[in-house]
């Protein structure tokens, strides 16, 4: 319960911190995805299916604001948190490199799914330009926020760990 309740306010607060204060902080129109940051996080740091329940909520939450189509953004985090869940079983705490890399293809896999729904099947085909305008920024801006955020969701999920582990051990 303690979990669901700190993960749900986690992505809220990302959530809201990726509409509000980085709209503003945008370089060329340019924000970051923390959304994929708490995705991919998770899904390597859990496994499979937390990574795709809580890429479940985090697309749910921009279909719902923000989609054309409902359910759209939700079944792309969902892959996304799956996708990295399976990366779970050589997850070290200690290696942020694992996780920088996961990230990064994360969001370039997301931005190019997105170019080739929503842009390329409406006959845009101004591929060059989307490349160096929106999908490096983006992940450039991405991977920098990353370096601050996953050490805030890492230490997050050791203290949860920790607290469920104090908890099972009161049952033994």
């Amino acid at each position: 319960m303690k979990r669901t309740l700190v993960v749900t306010v986690l992505i809220i607060i990302c959530y809201v911190l990726q509409c509000t204060l980085f709209q503003s902080l945008a370089l060329a129109s340019i924000s970051p995805n923390l959304l994929i940051v708490v995705t991919s996080s998770f899904g390597f740091m859990r496994g499979k299916k937390e990574g795709l329940i809580i890429g479940f909520f985090c697309g749910f939450l921009i279909d719902i604001f923000y989609g054309d189509i409902l359910g759209f953004y939700a079944l792309m985090y969902m892959l996304i948190g799956y996708g990295n869940g399976f990366f779970h079983k050589i997850f070290f705490d200690e290696d942020v490199k694992l996780p920088m890399i996961l990230i990064t293809l994360s969001e370039i896999i997301f931005s190019f799914v997105i170019y080739f729904f929503l842009f390329l099947l409406r006959n845009r085909l101004e591929f060059p330009y989307y490349l160096v305008h929106v999908i490096i920024p983006e992940v450039v801006y991405t991977v920098v926020v990353t370096v601050i955020l996953y050490r805030i969701i890492l230490w997050i999920n050791r203290k949860l760990e920790a607290a469920e582990k104090r908890s099972a051990n009161k049952f033994v």
